[in-house]
């Protein structure tokens, strides 16, 4: 069964997919960053620039070097690429998580993006998921 953890009060939700996609890496962990709309082009992009000496390999979910890439950015839910990890920065439960061993869902400070935050938790949590809470408050 998916092990899913929340990062909570995030003030900048792609700031903590990029750290948590790197932390994968470091760990040898094959990730998928589902990321729909807008945030498939700024994640991406966050990727490239996300320090200085460290570079995170990564492509899109359908690039022909996607079998060799340990980190994946998916924009839609048709055919997701099998991976340890899926990183969720929709709003919504992603329609394919149960094939993942690990799910991390990053919820933002603004009221509506902890609205959906908490919607997602219950959802998760009345089909009796493991869950872990990570408070990001005050973090750098």
């Amino acid at each position: 069964m998916t092990t899913i953890d929340f990062y909570f009060n995030a003030d900048d939700r792609l700031q903590v997919a990029c750290r948590l996609a790197a932390k994968a890496y470091a760990q040898k962990k094959r990730l998928l960053i589902f990321a729909p709309g807008e945030s498939f082009r700024r994640i991406d992009s966050m990727l490239w620039t996300l320090q200085p000496l460290s570079f995170v390999p990564h492509c899109a979910a359908r690039d022909p070097l996607a079998d060799r890439t340990p980190v994946l950015i998916a924009n839609d839910s048709s055919d997701p690429p099998d991976c340890e990890i899926l990183l969720n920065l929709d709003r919504e439960c992603p329609p394919f998580f149960e094939r993942y061993a690990r799910l991390l869902e990053i919820v933002g400070q603004d009221d509506a993006d902890r609205q959906q935050g908490r919607s997602r938790f219950k959802f998760y949590k009345e089909r009796g998921y493991a869950l872990g809470s990570h408070d990001l408050a005050g973090r750098a």
